[in-house]
C-alpha cells in the first residue's frame, strides 16, 4: 500500500474510531477473563468460610447466594475464555441471570435486609465496589459486539452479516 493510500484509508469516517473501540473491546474481554475468576474466588471462599468455618450462621440464605454468585462467576469465565459457541451461549445466559439476581437481590437487602443478610449482590453489589451489578452489563455489551461475535463465529438472526 503506498503512502497516499494508507493515508487516505486513515481518513475515511469511522475507521479510527473503529480500530480504537476494537482495542478497546479485546482490552474488556482480558479484563472480564481476569476479573470474573478473582470475583469467583472471593465470593466462593466467603461462602466457604460461612458455611463451614464461622460459628453461629441463623440465616444461610445469604450464604447459598454467595455461593451461587461464585458458581455463575465461575460459568461465566468459560465464555470469556473459550472461543466456542457453546461457551459463549453459555455466558449469555449465565450473564443475564447473573444481572437479574444482583437486581433482585439488591432491591430486597433495602426491602428485607434481614432475611437477604451480608451477601455479594447485597446493596447491587456495594462492598465489592459494585462490580457484581456492573460486570455482567460489561460483559454482555462484549459477547454482543460485533467483533466478538465475529470470533465466535455467532450469526444472530437480526444483525446483518
Amino acid at each position: 500500500m503506498t503512502q497516499s493510500n494508507h493515508t487516505e484509508k486513515e481518513n475515511q469516517p469511522g475507521t479510527v474510531a473503529q480500530n480504537g473501540l476494537s482495542g478497546f473491546i479485546s482490552a474488556a474481554g482480558v479484563i472480564l477473563a481476569v476479573s470474573y475468576p478473582v470475583l469467583a474466588l472471593s465470593t466462593g471462599a466467603r461462602a466457604l468460610y460461612q458455611l463451614f468455618l464461622k460459628e453461629g450462621v441463623a440465616n444461610y440464605l445469604p450464604v447459598y447466594l454467595s455461593a451461587t454468585a461464585a458458581t455463575l462467576y465461575l460459568l461465566a469465565t468459560v465464555g470469556f475464555a473459550v472461543r466456542r459457541r457453546w461457551a459463549w451461549k453459555l455466558s449469555v445466559t449465565v450473564l443475564a441471570f447473573e444481572s437479574l439476581l444482583t437486581l433482585l437481590v439488591g432491591t430486597l437487602s433495602f426491602v428485607i435486609p434481614d432475611v437477604i443478610g451480608s451477601t455479594v449482590w447485597r446493596h447491587f453489589g456495594a462492598d465489592y465496589g459494585f462490580f457484581p451489578l456492573i460486570q455482567p452489563l460489561l460483559g454482555l455489551a462484549w459477547l454482543f459486539h460485533p467483533e466478538t461475535l465475529r470470533v465466535y463465529d455467532i450469526r444472530l438472526p437480526w444483525r446483518k452479516v
